[in-house]
């Protein structure tokens, strides 16, 4: 494929609804599960939908997990499922002709509600027992330091087993044992 570059189709521009969230693999965790817990608790949307292609995926099953053990009483509908992508490939070289490669790629939805949902769909969950959701205010305290802890590590280097002669009595990497 180093013979080809890939070109951008125009995508058509399908409007998001405000309680869509479309995770990317970009996108950092806090941020999408600050505004969907915004959308639930502030803006008052009853319904909040997280949907995912490919390898964002699997960062779409973590945040559906950490805001419902944040959020009481949301119902929950999972459903899976593919879609095929085509991509347009142009030859950087004459002579080769322009290629057409089409993708199967798998999606993700997941559907929250405070309103109950239909519960012989296949990906339904009722939601979670009172005592296995912790309201958003005890996570911020629980990240409150109450006591002086343990400074971390010092990130690359810091402590640890030196390399080359001399650090350590007895040894050496180039003689004998």
């Amino acid at each position: 494929m180093d013979r080809y570059q890939r070109m951008e189709k125009p995508k058509a521009e399908i409007p998001i609804n405000e309680n869509e969230i479309r995770i990317t693999t970009q996108g950092r965790i806090r941020n999408y599960i600050t505004y969907a817990t915004t959308l639930l608790l502030e803006k008052g949307s009853n319904e909040i939908v997280l949907k995912a292609m490919g390898r964002a995926i699997n960062k779409t099953v973590m945040i559906a997990e950490l805001i419902k053990r944040r959020i009481a009483d949301l119902h929950q509908i999972t459903s899976i499922g593919s879609t095929d992508i085509t991509d347009m490939w142009e030859p950087l070289e004459e002579g080769l002709l322009p290629l057409e490669i089409t993708r199967h790629v798998s999606m993700i939805t997941v559907t929250f509600s405070k309103k109950e949902l239909d519960m012989s769909s296949t990906g339904y969950q009722a939601p979670l027992q009172a005592d296995q959701v912790k309201p958003l205010n005890e996570y911020e305290e629980d990240g409150a330091p109450e006591s002086p802890q343990k400074p971390r590590g010092s990130g690359r280097g810091g402590r640890g087993r030196g390399r080359g002669e001399g650090n350590t009595p007895g040894c050496c990497y180039f003689g004998s044992w």
